[in-house]
């Protein structure tokens, strides 16, 4: 009788708004996965500070992903070692 039923879980983030020129070389954090190519989703803003100025440019990130296991019991076991009856 199976006593563990893990679940999936995907973990979703994205990287910080850079100017998109600048965003081909951007990496995910260790142990994500990057889903999107080349410069990235233009879906953000990021700004520029000039002296006394501060510009809202349109900038773009990438999107992450990590797979995470979450540690569970099948029906009518618990506990650290998924006791059973």
């Amino acid at each position: 009788v199976k006593k563990r039923c893990d679940q999936k879980l995907l973990i979703r983030m994205k990287t910080k708004c850079v100017p998109c020129s600048l965003n081909l070389d951007t990496q995910c954090p260790a142990g994500y996965t990057k889903i999107t190519n080349g410069t990235g989703t233009p879906d953000c803003r990021y700004h520029l500070e000039i002296k006394t100025y501060t510009l809202s440019l349109p900038g773009c990130r990438h999107r992450c992903v990590k797979e995470f296991e979450q540690p569970e019991c099948c029906q009518g076991h618990w506990g650290p070692d998924c006791m059973g009856k």
